[in-house]
């Protein structure tokens, strides 16, 4: 029998080769594809020695599986022999190449570890709203949000949003405007107005800039220097966007809960959620207004502090929110507790609530007087979805914004009723009404008031 040729000293294995022939057979009585259609060792060209490798390593890999099976015929001992001439003259070329392969599987390892790239998702909204009431004209409110989402791993998150609008009013914040303007959209004391997107400046502002991740798989953190509270805490399925659903300001967070003055500007802070368990979340929340002041800083008036516990009945679509917030806003302290609970009471109807109580006290410079206040707020509502029209969605709720006899004379009622119908992914229409009796908790006529939403998200 032929010599084989020392492998160090062959660029390829002929086809006149005794080791080309060899392996040929095996290949073609085991099967064994190595890289051709139809499955057959071709003949007609020279392979390399790591191809030639490759195709043994192959082989090998069939006759053992065939020998723990139990098959130990006397072709199969004869073609271990084979094998095992082959291995003598190129094994050095198989271990090399199965080192290669060790190599190639641990970059593409790492390169799976790595393969995600940094990516941005530009995402926003526009509103444009136009309404009338109560001793007012018809105008036109709007407010654009344009949302940067940034992914560095494909588990973390930059936010960033800039906001810009027309600085529309409508009928309730003129009206709570011509009065010292407590408890309006963007209320001293609460919010407690109409539109949730009246009086936003023309100019772009950036209003949210925090960055999640998560240290462990139940355990989300948010840094940043503009966080509003509103993201973070005091969610409902059924009422907390006023582009989606209510259009008033009041009805997407409790007042006392969600300081007015730290959320509609944002601030420097950090926001914790722990997920104890499915259906129970702790979260924990601080954010300062004027932390980029050296006279304030991070820890000086305003700023807000939240804890809340998220719980979900077992097997029950009926969820509850303990909260309670610390708060020094204009030199007042406040404390509040608060509870938001949402039931899905069907597939296509739920209903919400927020209850809250607090208490406000210390000299307020906004007001230039001494708070000494226990206001008390809450809210019910009704929510349905695919409403005489599929694809529509429609709710009522009414509640009072700050229930305190040391403020006024009178207390401020809230009701909101409207509906909403999607044109298409991108546009959606929502007709609605609005009643505001005793604004701003002072005696007046009430204020009623209808709007016609159009929605554009992309």
């Amino acid at each position: 029998m032929a010599q084989v040729t020392s492998v160090s000293q062959l660029s390829d294995i002929k086809p006149s080769d005794w080791a080309f022939k060899a392996l040929q057979s095996l290949v073609e009585r085991y099967g064994v594809i190595v890289g051709y259609p139809d499955g057959t060792f071709r003949g007609n060209r020279s392979l390399s020695r790591f191809e030639f490798s490759a195709a043994l390593n192959a082989v090998l890999g069939k006759v053992e599986e065939q020998l723990l099976a139990g098959d130990v015929s006397g072709t199969a001992q004869q073609d271990v022999l084979t094998i095992r001439r082959l291995i003598a003259a190129y094994g050095n070329a198989l271990n090399d190449l199965r080192s290669r392969l060790d190599n190639i599987t641990s970059r593409n390892l790492q390169l799976d570890d790595r393969q995600f790239s940094t990516t941005t998702k530009l995402n926003g909204q526009t509103i444009f709203a136009g309404t009338n009431g109560s001793r007012d004209t018809l105008s036109l409110a709007s407010r654009t949000r344009l949302n940067l989402i940034t992914s560095f791993n494909g588990r973390d998150r930059l936010v960033s949003q800039l906001e810009t609008g027309n600085n529309g009013r409508d009928a309730i914040s003129t009206a709570q405007n011509r009065q010292q303007n407590l408890l309006g959209t963007t209320g001293i004391l609460a919010d407690g107005g109409g539109l949730d997107y009246v009086g936003v400046p023309p100019t772009v502002r950036l209003r949210k800039l925090y960055y999640v991740f998560q240290p462990s798989s139940n355990l989300e953190v948010a840094v940043g220097s503009k966080l509003p509270p509103s993201d973070f805490v005091d969610r409902n399925s059924f009422a907390n966007q006023a582009g989606d659903n209510f259009n008033s300001s009041f009805f997407a967070n409790n007042p006392l809960i969600v300081q007015n003055e730290i959320d509609r500007i944002g601030g420097a802070g950090a926001a914790v959620a722990w997920t104890v368990r499915d259906n129970l979340i702790l979260r924990g929340f601080y954010a300062a207004a004027d932390a980029g002041d050296p006279a304030k800083g991070l820890f000086g008036d305003r700023y807000q502090g939240t804890l809340e516990a998220e719980y979900t009945l077992p097997q029950q679509p009926i969820t509850v929110r303990l909260q309670y917030t610390h708060a020094e806003i204009n030199g007042s302290t406040i404390n509040a507790g608060g509870i938001n609970a949402e039931w899905a009471i069907k597939r296509p109807f739920g209903v919400f609530g927020r209850l809250g109580f607090g208490n406000y006290n210390g000299f307020n410079t906004a007001l230039g007087e001494d708070l000494d206040l226990n206001p008390k707020s809450w809210a019910l509502g009704f929510a349905v979805r695919n409403f005489l029209i599929p694809g529509s969605r429609a709710g009522i709720a009414l509640g009072q914004p700050f229930i305190e006899n040391k403020i006024g004379s009178a207390t401020q009622t809230n009701l909101e009723g409207y509906f909403g119908l999607a044109l298409s992914d991108h546009l959606n229409i929502s007709p609605g009404f609005l009643v505001v009796s005793n604004p701003n908790n002072r005696p007046s006529p009430m204020i009623w008031q209808w709007v016609i939403r159009f929605g554009f998200e992309f």
